[in-house]
């Protein structure tokens, strides 16, 4: 059976036009959505429930092959009400952000949470990117800490847009799963976390504690917030003064030193770990 002729086959579209935009900072903080690329990241986006300006997919773009293909998609899609317009190969990599598109897009309305919301949940286990600059690095790191349990992702005034296509891609749908803040100052999110009863970790390859030793002695039980710096630079020392505590990820090996979201892995897990042991704030029973 032939596939459908496309709806959409003008570059110049208004619609093609207003999605292409969006690839720009500046568009996507005027308009409040983003690009969602692939199977993966629009099925999250079906899934997310939206907040009060309504449903997280506004409207879904696909080849009529993707269609098909994904056609599980297309009808979760109509099943929210969003519209699906099918587009010719050209309009959706004019749309996409990737060389070689995966044949449907989503356009997403913002989905962060405000600080003080985050605050509000009591928080056990979260990421704070300070200073974080590559979106490919963010998005990584995001979807580290939702595999490892995490309660929120902030991101700090001095860090990487949260909606560019390479941190969304990043993510691998990450994005829709768990609360994320963005444009906090750093001072501002250590002083709200502390506030709420959470200790505040900086992981630096220069910190005097290891986090071996932090193990052992049974001090990563509790409610933790871990800052990570920049990947080429680091945590600046006025950042890592305002931590409880600086730890770094010891190299046991040859290594010269890991990766932001190597090292932000290592260091999430490490907490998971130990606040799902006995005596940790998340008893094992716990989801």
């Amino acid at each position: 059976m032939a596939s459908p002729e496309p709806e959409l086959t003008s570059l110049r579209s208004p619609r093609v036009t207003a999605a292409h935009r969006l690839a720009k900072r500046s568009f996507r903080g005027k308009e409040r959505r983003f690009i969602a690329e692939g199977p993966q990241a629009v099925r999250e986006a079906i899934g997310h429930p939206g907040g009060t300006a309504g449903r997280t997919l506004v409207e879904l773009y696909a080849t009529p092959e993707a269609a098909e293909r994904h056609a599980d998609i297309v009808a979760a899609a109509r099943a929210i009400g969003a519209p699906v317009l099918t587009a010719t190969d050209e309009v959706v990599a004019e749309i996409s952000d990737t060389v070689t598109p995966q044949g449907i897009v989503g356009i997403c309305r913002f989905l962060d949470s405000p600080f003080e919301e985050i605050l509000r949940s009591a928080p056990k286990l979260v990421a704070v990117l300070a200073h974080v600059r590559d979106p490919g690095n963010a998005g990584t790191v995001l979807r580290c800490a939702d595999a490892a349990g995490a309660d929120a992702v902030i991101l700090t005034d001095a860090s990487v847009d949260l909606y560019n296509p390479k941190c969304v891609r990043a993510s691998v749908g990450s994005l829709f799963h768990l609360p994320v803040a963005v444009g906090v100052p750093v001072e501002k999110a250590v002083a709200g976390l502390r506030a709420a009863g959470v200790r505040l970790v900086a992981a630096d390859g220069a910190g005097v504690r290891d986090l071996d030793a932090e193990l052992d002695e049974g001090t990563m039980g509790g409610p933790t917030g871990w800052i990570f710096g920049n990947e080429a630079w680091g945590l600046p020392e006025e950042t890592r003064a305002l931590a409880d505590e600086v730890v770094r990820v010891p190299i046991h090996g040859k290594a010269e030193s890991l990766n932001l979201a190597t090292a932000a892995a290592v260091c999430l897990y490490a907490s998971a770990r130990a606040q799902r042991a006995p005596g940790g704030c998340r008893s094992v029973t716990s989801s």
